[in-house]
């Protein structure tokens, strides 16, 4: 289920959150379930869950910028992207965390004030520098004990959007988005 309460979480996780103004995702078992589908011809697909999708528009909407950053290519994750309207979208990375600290530092922030969620090894680089790092339960183990944060449901099945709404309500911005939601 996804994250509800702030007031259960540690205080050092709502701290780190409250300072969060890059929110950063890596995509396959993230925002993916980590499954790759090719059909008869080589074309990609892949399956997106609408409340990440939601979340991250509500993230950008609360002010802070969504970057997505994977190594591999894909115009399916492009159009995705392009649907919810975010513009940093850094595909064939590398050297993850060389990304992230180029966005970091053209936005003017340092990586206390960034989050990143990933699921294997390399994501380590940013998920070891960022100020928040989170990790889905899918992620490999040896990432899964390096992070800050562990997301109760799966990447591709509302993780992405648990860790939106835990930096929306540390920012003191969920009565806003449930106001806006609920019917007067």
């Amino acid at each position: 289920m996804p994250y509800n309460h702030l007031a259960d979480l540690p205080a050092p996780i709502r701290e780190r959150a409250a300072k969060i103004r890059l929110a950063a995702f890596d995509v396959d078992g993230v925002m993916t379930d980590g499954r790759l589908g090719f059909d008869a011809d080589g074309i990609e697909s892949k399956q997106f869950h609408v409340l990440d999708g939601f979340g991250l528009k509500m993230l950008r909407d609360h002010g802070v910028t969504v970057a997505i950053i994977t190594a591999r290519s894909s115009g399916v994750v492009a159009a995705r992207a392009a649907e919810l309207g975010i513009a940093e979208v850094h595909q064939g990375q590398k050297d993850k965390l060389g990304c992230l600290q180029a966005i970091a530092g053209r936005l003017g922030l340092s990586l206390d004030q960034v989050s990143y969620m990933g699921d294997d090894l390399p994501d380590l680089g940013c998920l070891l520098r960022a100020g928040l790092s989170c990790a889905p339960p899918n992620a490999h183990p040896w990432v899964r004990e390096r992070v800050h944060w562990r997301t109760q449901l799966a990447g591709g099945r509302g993780a992405v959007r648990e860790l939106c709404d835990l930096i929306v309500a540390a920012q003191g911005g969920a009565a806003a988005v449930l106001a806006r939601w609920t019917p007067a």
